[in-house]
């Protein structure tokens, strides 16, 4: 059998280029050799987004045509529903009944979280758990790997901490995943500040070419850079960035970085080529999406057979965990 994967995006808004270079990407490539299942993460999304979920389905199914449309074969990776297999939730409460609550405090992303949603009460048992239900979620697959960022490895720890304190009371049933870091680091948003949609600063996956352009065009640069004779700095510039990640023509990119730190190109000239790279590299994407849109059905039947195949992996292991934790009455 190959190795597992699992993963899963949060539906609270539209995706954007950050989530294709960060995970989509990355989803595509392990397919064909990974056993991968990736999930609409609803109950994340409710951690923090609880006080109006009226969206949240509707996000599930944008989402999920965004990952199609990114090149995730549902014949090939099991595309799945968290809240359609509640044994997520059972394997959250049985963990968390082990699980010492100053663990889940000292996870980064959690006081980051914090910080950058202050607009929201955050003061739930939800949210402050959601570490715990990330493992669940991970740990109930038997997942031999996770793909994350740097910023996420942490999380992963926590995942094999709490694997091993099962283990410490009812024997080992969970192997310990390993990261699978992707291969390009966070996309900064257009103001360089982190990609947010509070910010307002990022370029959707279904935006089209001209928003795509417009966008680009008011991308910040070099800040001391005030005239297109005055050599800039390439290094931590988000259109150079945005090149690296979207422009597959490297010689032109190199020759923009050259003339851009001598001095001999303007900004302007600089976004356009990287507004034409952006575009051509989303075209593809975009018809995609079209036709998967153009089928809403398919779009719930691919998330509902995915649940059910995923349920059945779960409850297998959810079998095991209540024999190990002596909860089974027949």
């Amino acid at each position: 059998m190959k190795p597992r994967v699992v993963s899963g995006m949060r539906p609270t808004g539209k995706l954007h280029l950050g989530h294709l270079v960060g995970a989509l990407r990355n989803w595509v490539d392990l397919q064909s050799t990974y056993d991968c299942l990736y999930f609409v993460a609803d109950w994340h999304a409710l951690t923090s987004d609880y006080a109006d979920a009226s969206e949240l389905t509707a996000h599930a199914y944008d989402n999920a045509a965004d990952w199609i449309a990114a090149g995730v074969d549902p014949e090939q990776s099991t595309l799945f529903v968290q809240s359609l297999v509640p044994e997520h939730a059972e394997l959250y409460l049985l963990l968390s009944m082990v699980v010492p609550m100053p663990w889940l405090e000292r996870v980064p992303t959690y006081k980051e979280q914090i910080e950058q949603l202050k607009e929201k009460d955050l003061s739930t048992l939800g949210f402050f758990g959601y570490p715990l239900l990330q493992g669940a979620d991970v740990l109930i697959y038997k997942a031999n790997f996770v793909p994350v960022g740097e910023d996420q490895v942490a999380h992963l720890e926590l995942n094999r901490e709490v694997a091993r304190r099962f283990h410490k009371f009812y024997g080992e049933i969970f192997p310990e995943p390993q990261p699978l870091l992707t291969h390009f680091p966070r996309l900064p948003g257009l103001d360089n500040r982190k990609m947010s949609k509070s910010y307002h600063n990022a370029i959707d996956l279904s935006d089209d070419a001209a928003s795509v352009t417009k966008k680009v065009m008011r991308m910040y640069t070099d800040p001391n850079r005030v005239r297109a004779d005055t050599p800039g700095t390439v290094e931590g510039n988000p259109v150079f960035v945005y090149h690296d990640a979207f422009n597959p023509d490297v010689a032109q990119v190199d020759e923009l970085k050259a003339r851009y730190r001598a001095g001999t190109v303007g900004d302007v000239e600089v976004k356009r080529t990287l507004a034409e790279a952006i575009n051509a590299s989303l075209d593809p994407m975009r018809a995609r999406r079209a036709d998967v849109l153009s089928k809403p059905e398919r779009i719930k039947e691919i998330l509902l057979d995915g649940s059910s195949r995923a349920r059945v992996i779960a409850q297998e292991t959810m079998r095991e965990v209540r024999h190990a934790v002596r909860l089974t009455y027949d």
